[in-house]
């Protein structure tokens, strides 16, 4: 486990739309020797706010980032025999189970996306707004870095990245633009790669819509970590994984991450059933608690500007007749 320094250890932490995903999963944790998985870990912000509320309750925290796990064992310290923190990608959350030896649990979160200490810390290389080493990899056991993919990848490659997961619609006169400058020199640093996306994008696209350069931020981010294929086949193990009554939240902050949680939601809780038959329709074992999805309110984003774009989606095991 990599030293944490000091400037890290109290990073600054707002849990997104805490208070919503606490009600929601309250019917669920609340219930004696109840557990739950927090599956992206991160600071333990609604890890903390769970074990406060609910006495009885054991935590799993599932993390990636092994600094990210060191911080939240000195945050969750008072609750030492209530948790387990587990150094893991969420994709493995069948493993960690079975590995622990529990059969089932009560409720999973998700919080996607990058963290507040992952942005905030420098030479993560997450941020456009600082200047480092284009590394990106949220478990720093990995070996892909974005540096490498922005000097290996083709073209092609780069440009489909930028447009599926950064939505950059300029995504392929970005990958010219890279492609270009590393004929001359490998792109190594935040500031090289934020100074080529600016040249590469119109004048008049750039007065509008933010910094330029965090779409491709994004995509990067996303390739790096394999983000949405890791999504793919957590999301389906967390629903595996439920108890009856059981509950699954889970936060996105993109449109990619909020279709997939969508599909998976949608698979499990729509009848199969022919609609055109004369008998009672078989009941799903999942129900959805959220229509669509959930946007932070008004007065969170203006005091946690990164609520903005959570969308929130939530569903419950059916209880056995």
């Amino acid at each position: 486990m990599e030293q944490v320094t000091s400037s890290v250890t109290e990073p600054k932490h707002v849990p997104v739309m805490l208070e919503r995903c606490i009600a929601l999963l309250a019917p669920a944790i609340s219930r004696p020797d109840a557990v739950v998985i927090d599956a992206t870990l991160g600071l333990a912000g609604h890890s903390i706010a769970m074990l406060e509320q609910f006495p009885q309750l054991r935590l799993i925290g599932i993390d990636r980032d092994e600094s990210a796990l060191a911080i939240s064992r000195e945050r969750l310290m008072n609750y030492a025999e209530r948790i387990t923190l587990v150094h893991a990608v969420y994709d493995e959350i069948s493993d960690v189970l079975a590995d622990l030896g529990i059969p089932a649990v009560d409720g999973v979160l998700f919080d996607l996306g990058v963290s507040s200490m992952q942005l905030d810390v420098a030479e993560r290389g997450f941020s456009y707004n600082q200047d480092a080493h284009l590394d990106m990899r949220m478990d720093n056991s990995d070996v892909l870095t974005a540096s490498e993919i922005l000097n290996s990848y083709s073209h092609g490659e780069l440009a489909r990245i930028i447009s599926n997961f950064g939505e950059e619609k300029f995504a392929s006169r970005v990958a010219s633009a890279i492609v270009k400058a590393r004929e001359t020199a490998p792109i190594e640093t935040t500031v090289q790669l934020v100074e080529l996306i600016k040249g590469a994008i119109p004048a008049a696209a750039r007065r509008t819509g933010g910094n330029p350069a965090k779409r491709t931020f994004q995509a990067l981010r996303i390739e790096v970590n394999s983000e949405l294929s890791v999504l793919e086949r957590a999301v389906p193990q967390s629903l595996n994984a439920l108890k009856p009554g059981g509950r699954v939240v889970v936060m996105s902050y993109h449109s990619l991450e909020d279709k997939i949680v969508k599909t998976a939601f949608a698979k499990v809780s729509t009848s199969t059933t022919p609609i055109d038959l004369p008998i009672t329709p078989v009941k799903p074992d999942f129900e959805l608690l959220v229509r669509g999805n959930e946007k932070a309110t008004d007065e969170e984003v203006a005091s946690n500007p990164r609520a903005r774009s959570v969308r929130l989606r939530a569903i419950a095991k059916a209880v056995a007749a």
